[in-house]
């Protein structure tokens, strides 16, 4: 009767093992569950925190577009500055409950993950207690178990009842298994969460830079015009001449050089047109034809503007010639150097505070051009320029297109 006892106690045993406790919704009493549904709770009210605060940004940028459909005036422009503003804060608070989100989330696994690993070593030590006393068992023959039993009829309820116990261990071993894969899942999700957390971090800095940027651009409108709307009438229109002779004189420049190299066979139509990044920051404050871009109804913005803080090292997009190198002395000149390259592209790096290369020069991919500016106030910024950056032009055949589709 002994061994009956014992296979009641494995079936017992096995049966502790095939309860829930392997299921992440059921962990065990005394566990971090209530911590972990507070946390959960937490989380979902910070969803619907950004979903509120996104709702407000979408009606702040409907405020923008209305603006921008109608006539360039400075309280029209000034507007749509605040509104930049307004939209710009809504989305720092944003981020800061995505990244307090992420927190939570990742506190509330990790907090899973604890009882998980508790509940999973508890469940191998049982495993563990039930093999060994399986394995006893399995010292005895048929013919031992036999005899210590009344009638054959004992013996063959004990003889199926260990196959069911078998089956049992089976299935408890497959269930921790699956725990193990399940743990396994929920670090990785704990590695994929941290690495977003740390990108929404350098995203939040950036955001608060671009605030920066905003309210500079608007101080800046108003020193430039000193609130007068003649003033600034006369502002938009010198910009626009200015902008169009700049756009002249890269274009010639560009069509005299090309084809004095293609003539030299120095380079070709034909050729690799990928491009590599000019900065090793690739955070863009204003995209190629923006369509949030202030002075959008003056002139389109036929580049990309990449943050960088004066003085940055510049890099040539791709192997070429130097076919201009816009040096100046004034504040109000705008610097650039543009480069040809092979397959009818070529490259323009504006609001340089300092140029390292000359005119005819062949330059590699990756080498330095010049430095970054576009402070205002300083030497080569232009009258563009409202807070330091690169703009970064690509043209095709003489056209300026989005650089997004040249950038590896």
């Amino acid at each position: 009767m002994k061994l009956k006892a014992l296979f009641i106690l494995t079936a017992l045993a096995i049966g502790v093992i095939s309860t829930p406790v392997l299921v992440w919704a059921a962990p065990e009493v005394g566990g971090n569950t209530q911590e972990i549904q507070q946390l959960n709770a937490e989380i979902e009210a910070r969803k619907q925190k950004i979903k509120d605060l996104e709702a407000t940004m979408a009606k702040t940028k409907q405020l923008i577009e209305q603006k921008q459909t109608q006539s360039v005036s400075l309280k029209n422009t000034l507007s749509i500055l605040d509104n930049h503003v307004s939209q710009t804060e809504l989305d720092i608070m944003a981020t800061q409950e995505t990244i307090k989100q992420s927190e939570l989330e990742i506190e509330a696994l990790t907090l899973s993950i604890e009882d998980k690993e508790k509940s999973m070593g508890k469940q191998k030590k049982l495993i563990t207690a039930v093999i060994k006393n399986i394995h006893a068992a399995d010292q005895k023959n048929y013919l031992e178990i036999m005899l210590t039993n009344e009638n054959f009829s004992d013996f063959y309820n004990q003889s199926k009842y260990l196959e069911t116990v078998y089956a049992d261990l089976g299935r408890s071993v497959k269930n921790l298994r699956l725990a193990k894969d399940d743990l396994d899942n929920k670090k990785q999700q704990i590695a994929n969460k941290k690495q977003k957390y740390d990108e929404l971090k350098v995203t939040l800095e950036n955001k608060r830079l671009d605030l920066n940027d905003q309210i500079g651009e608007k101080n800046v409108l108003l020193i430039r015009t000193k609130a007068d709307e003649a003033t600034f009438r006369t502002l938009l229109a010198n910009q626009k001449k200015q902008y169009q002779a700049i756009e002249d004189e890269v274009s010639s420049y560009e069509s005299q050089v090309r084809k004095k190299l293609e003539q030299a066979n120095k380079i070709s139509e034909t050729g690799n047109t990928e491009l590599g990044w000019p900065l090793a920051n690739h955070y863009i404050t204003a995209s190629f034809h923006d369509p949030e871009y202030p002075y959008r109804k003056v002139f389109e913005h036929s580049a990309i503007d990449l943050r960088a803080s004066q003085g940055t090292p510049v890099y040539a997009a791709a192997a070429g010639y130097i076919a201009r190198a816009k040096r100046c002395a004034l504040a109000s000149c705008y610097a650039y150097v543009l480069m040809v390259h092979s397959g009818e592209v070529s490259t323009v790096y504006g609001h340089l505070s300092n140029i390292a290369v000359s005119e005819d020069q062949f330059v590699a991919r990756g080498d330095i051009v010049g430095y970054s500016g576009g402070k205002p106030g300083t030497v080569g910024a232009g009258p563009f320029t409202t807070a330091a950056h690169l703009h970064f032009e690509v043209r095709k055949n003489g056209i300026p297109v989005d650089p997004l589709g040249y950038l590896n």
